[in-house]
């Protein structure tokens, strides 16, 4: 089986076709699924939030049987996942993609149980500190991107679960939990 790095990639990775959009209607929706499962599956695995499609991205391309997606099946298979919630443009032109391997919910979830984890039920942190402190350090949490914590951090807010409040800069944003 075929690697990169330490991801093992799926035997269809090897087989050209799906390098190719497919031009019969069930066999191109088979090979959306495949993509659209193997993109998040990377990107989870990787730490991977934003996919550049002006830019080389490793899953892209296959050097063994030299091939490489063309921009209209990347478009495709990440407009995919956006169509069922698990990515979103960050443009108007389609160049960046952000991608949720977790919905916001699912991340807003894994913030409180971070805080019943950690006994800061009626604490103080700043976002970063929520991103890239010591208490984060080896949980998913460990260096989420800025928008997706916000956005999580904002779903609590709303549920009542937490009060975000501005500093100075974004550096010193702050968060008072109540969970």
């Amino acid at each position: 089986m075929q690697k990169l790095g330490d991801f093992k990639l799926p035997h269809f990775f090897n087989y050209p076709p799906y390098f190719t959009l497919q031009p019969v209607r069930e066999t191109r929706e088979k090979q959306i699924q495949l993509w659209k499962e193997l993109i998040l599956d990377y990107c989870r695995t990787q730490k991977i939030f934003v996919i550049r499609l002006e830019e080389e991205f490793p899953l892209f391309s296959n050097s063994v049987i030299e091939r490489t997606l063309s921009h209209e099946a990347r478009e495709a298979f990440l407009s995919a996942l956006v169509a069922e919630g698990r990515a979103e443009w960050l443009d108007k032109g389609r160049r960046n993609c952000l991608i949720l391997w977790h919905r916001i919910q699912e991340w807003a979830d894994i913030i409180v149980n971070f805080v019943k984890d950690n006994g800061f039920e009626d604490s103080v942190m700043t976002v970063e500190e929520i991103r890239s402190g010591i208490e984060s350090r080896g949980t998913e949490l460990q260096g989420i991107d800025r928008t997706i914590l916000v956005r999580a951090l904002k779903l609590l807010e709303h549920k009542g679960k937490l009060a975000i409040f501005k500093g100075t800069s974004t550096d010193d944003e702050g968060v008072k939990f109540s969970v």
